[in-house]
């Protein structure tokens, strides 16, 4: 393989990383806090319903581990392409 396949190889990954990870922002932040929130409010969540968990807290959580996701998955990729730091 050469250096521009693996460039490449590796640039359609990092893509897919942050598409995957956009896709699932996008669906706890505008769409469980705010499009589905009337569905999802006779859901008792620690005194409250669950949209409005998800508006407040629970899309702090999810951006929280798609860091960490994001952070873990490079990493990996970092080493199967032979571009990471250490």
């Amino acid at each position: 393989m050469s250096a521009k396949d693996s460039a490449m190889a590796y640039w359609k990954a990092n893509l897919r990383i942050i598409w995957i990870s956009l896709v699932i922002w996008a669906l706890v932040s505008f769409g469980f806090g705010i499009l589905l929130r009337p569905l999802l409010a006779g859901i008792p969540v620690g005194g409250s319903d669950l949209g409005f968990w998800f508006a407040q807290q629970g899309s702090i959580l999810v951006f929280l581990g798609l860091i960490f996701f994001y952070a873990w998955r490079m990493n990996r990729l970092d080493r199967e392409h032979g571009v990471d730091e250490e």
